[in-house]
């Protein structure tokens, strides 16, 4: 007898949650961390203050991203329960209008009329408030806000992404300026071209996108450095 093989499929769509945090929280920490390094680097500042302000960088990119994101997302949290509530309240009071409400939402969808009753009815009998908050809210479990969860993942992606520069900055030994803008860049289209290829998005355009608007950042900060140490 043949093996029954399930079919599995994961669509890469449902890595874009976690995929956009981590790169928005290493992307923003290798470029945020350089920045910080060049424009101090840039301004004459001795090697120790490089480092300092590459260390105060990271941790306190780290912490406000954590509790950017949290307040953000907890935000978000607080909106889908009030929804959920007004919706399980709905549900109480008129039952049959939310009958036809989610019926007409699977019509809308290309559903006939008798089909989309019969669905209804059945999503309804099993859990009347997780059919209406999947189908009328576009809330479910992969896409719920999760507060905590979010803020621990960016402080960890900003930290992981600004350590790199950190590190290039410690062992360059009087070459900052050149090492880190160097290996920022190259890091930066890595994470680029990782993030495209896991989200199937053009390689090209991504990478060229994230090194063109990160190499101004780095730019201007070095430029500004430059500036203020030569006023100094």
């Amino acid at each position: 007898m043949a093996k029954k093989h399930h079919h599995h499929e994961q669509h890469r769509i449902e890595r874009t949650g976690w995929l956009r945090a981590a790169v928005l929280g290493a992307n923003d920490g290798i470029v945020s961390t350089s920045s910080l390094i060049l424009g101090v680097a840039a301004a004459q500042g001795f090697e120790s203050s490089v480092i300092l302000a590459g260390v105060a960088g990271v941790v306190a990119g780290a912490m406000s991203m954590a509790t950017g994101e949290y307040v953000s997302v907890h935000s978000q949290a607080d909106l889908e329960r009030a929804a959920l509530d007004e919706e399980r309240g709905e549900l109480e009071a008129d039952p049959k209008a939310e009958h036809e409400e989610l019926a007409a939402i699977y019509v809308r969808r290309g559903l006939d009329v008798d089909l989309a009753d019969k669905v209804a009815t059945q999503l309804m009998e099993r859990n009347a408030l997780a059919a209406h908050a999947r189908d009328e809210l576009g809330i479910n479990r992969n896409t719920s806000a999760k507060p905590l969860q979010a803020a621990i993942a960016s402080a960890l992606s900003f930290a992981a992404g600004g350590v790199l520069p950190l590190l290039v900055a410690y062992f360059a030994h009087g070459h900052i300026i050149p090492w880190v803008a160097g290996a920022a860049l190259v890091s930066l289209a890595i994470l680029g071209g990782v993030a495209a290829k896991a989200g199937n998005a053009p390689l090209v355009p991504s990478v060229v996108r994230v090194v063109f608007w990160s190499a101004i950042a780095m730019a201007v900060t070095a430029a500004v450095g430059t500036f203020f140490g030569a006023a100094g």
